[in-house]
């Protein structure tokens, strides 16, 4: 099996070898008040858990279905809270970008920078990524097959980025409908980069409201054991405290209340799939 790389944010090391890290937070800035609130009742759940966590934002959500949807509170306003915030907290952060000029200001506050999967294949956005000497995780898009993220890899590389992750968000199932293929994950964990498992945005109906993204949270959990069984790197979700009221994203994100008990029950099956490891080379 290919040696397996890591990626090092402050005390959270990601690594297909290593326990997991999750990434969690709200899918967009709604607030600063709600969502500093948001980042801290999650890093007490992680401490009290004693697990890596690196707190997610998105100060935009460009692909929204509806152009009269709430997509965020922009990017100035936005980073100069995140700024404040991870001090404070003492977080490592993860943000999204959607164009190569952002990612050197984004880089300021993030330490590590996140390609959203409609954007995966946009070379010049991951050459800025990469040139900001940050880690970026680039979400696998949804029309895109496995072997072929290894493209999004090599041009990473080729700019020679400080750290790649890979993060699998389920495949196009016809019209309105995802599908995971967790033999991905295996495909993916063969290009040596820490992968990561995103079990909310995975969930989602595409459209499926009309005017909005639908989602089914009642998979989440399934879809989140089958993956950490898998030894990866990482898991990926987010969760608000009222998802029915949330402007983005609500039908497939975790209540936030349920994030302990989730983490938990995880946290359990990885170190199960950790002992596992060496019968599952033995398959190969």
């Amino acid at each position: 099996m290919t040696k397996q790389k890591e990626v090092r944010v402050g005390k959270a090391v990601f690594s297909n070898d290593r326990p997991l890290v999750y990434i969690a937070g709200p899918c967009v800035i709604e607030t600063e008040k709600s969502y500093a609130a948001e980042a801290a009742e999650l890093k007490r759940v992680f401490a009290s858990l004693r697990t890596p966590f690196v707190l997610k934002a998105s100060f935009d959500k460009a692909n929204r279905t509806s152009h009269g949807s709430f997509r965020g509170i922009g990017m100035e306003r936005a980073l100069s809270f995140l700024k404040e915030l991870k001090h404070r907290l003492d977080l490592p952060l993860v943000v999204d970008v959607h164009e190569p000029a952002q990612a050197g200001r984004v880089a300021e506050a993030a330490d590590i920078l996140q390609v959203p999967a409609f954007l995966c294949r946009q070379t010049d956005l991951l050459f800025a990524c990469a040139d900001t000497g940050r880690a970026v995780n680039v979400k696998k898009g949804q029309f895109l097959s496995p072997w072929e993220a290894e493209n999004i890899v090599k041009k990473l590389e080729s700019r020679g980025a400080a750290g790649i992750m890979l993060t699998e968000r389920g495949s196009s199932f016809g019209y309105g409908n995802l599908v995971v293929d967790m033999r991905a994950l295996e495909i993916m964990k063969d290009f040596g980069y820490p992968v990561i498992f995103d079990c909310t945005h995975s969930v989602q109906r595409p459209g499926g409201l009309g005017t909005a993204t639908g989602g089914d949270r009642r998979f989440v959990l399934p879809l989140a054991k089958a993956a950490a069984a898998l030894k990866i790197a990482g898991l990926f979700f987010e969760a608000h405290p009222r998802p029915e009221k949330a402007l983005s994203d609500g039908p497939n994100s975790l209540r936030l209340a349920s994030v302990a008990g989730m983490v938990s029950a995880i946290n359990k099956l990885d170190r199960l799939a950790a002992g596992l490891k060496d019968i599952d080379s033995k398959t190969r």
